[in-house]
């Protein structure tokens, strides 16, 4: 069966983003679909035996190298950018994301406050680019709190996740090894944010900023944008949507 990766397809977005049609569901598609909305990738099929996206190395760079392995074709038609000329924003308490129209290109802000030792406070601005989607966003691993392993794992997810495929941090430090950049976790959540936007269909043109977003906040806001094409009116919503800022898958 095939599930398209749009919007109207994602089922669960807590820890990780679900694509669902009738009884087949596919999990932890983030990673895959950024790695090929990173390189400009708009058109492909992807196959999987199982559940959930493997995590391979936690990050979208062995995605990155899959997908130049497998060559590209550059077809007739070009993807038409979304069509927006307002700003369109989600909050939930202290939690936002802001889109701006300012094009061409996308650029997203990133801050993210975690009250760990080794997090903490972090933010980074990146423009979407496939050179530097590979270098600096691509290898960003994924990372979680030790604590919460059994919640996942309950819920099916990170079923391959151990302390060679994920940022694992304990309650003083980081017990899987040494960080790829030193601000990998908000990397990581720039990562996600692209993953999660590949859903629209569209390219993206303008300014975004998330603060403390996670997967949940993410899905509430593409969908905002989405309304925000349909009903040119609709531009700034408040979401009850539940979100993990502390999950990085």
């Amino acid at each position: 069966m095939q599930i398209p990766a749009r919007l109207e397809s994602a089922a669960t977005f807590d820890y990780a983003t679900t694509l669902k049609r009738g009884d087949v569901s596919i999990g932890t598609v983030e990673h895959v679909l950024a790695a090929a909305a990173g390189v400009g990738l708009d058109n492909c099929l992807i196959e999987i035996e199982g559940p959930e996206v493997p995590i391979l190395d936690g990050s979208s760079l062995p995605f990155v190298r899959l997908f130049h392995a497998a060559g590209f074709e550059r077809q007739d038609s070009l993807a038409r950018p979304l069509a927006l000329n307002r700003p369109v924003e989600v909050t939930r308490e202290d939690r936002r994301v802001l889109y701006v129209p300012d094009g061409p290109g996308l650029t997203i802000s990133y801050e993210i406050d975690f009250p760990h030792p080794i997090v903490g406070r972090q933010e980074m601005t990146f423009t979407l680019r496939p050179e530097e989607f590979a270098s600096r966003i691509a290898p960003a691993r994924t990372f979680g709190f030790a604590k919460d392993v059994a919640e996942l794992r309950s819920r099916g997810l990170a079923r391959g996740g151990s302390l060679q495929n994920a940022v694992v941090l304990d309650d003083t430090g980081i017990v899987s090894g040494p960080l790829r950049f030193r601000d990998e976790f908000v990397r990581h959540k720039v990562l996600d944010l692209i993953g999660d936007l590949a859903l629209l269909g569209q390219p993206l043109h303008g300014r975004i900023h998330a603060r403390k977003a996670g997967h949940a906040l993410h899905i509430e806001f593409a969908r905002a944008l989405h309304a925000a094409v349909v009903s040119p009116s609709a531009g700034v919503a408040e979401t009850e949507a539940v979100d993990e800022q502390a999950s990085g898958i």
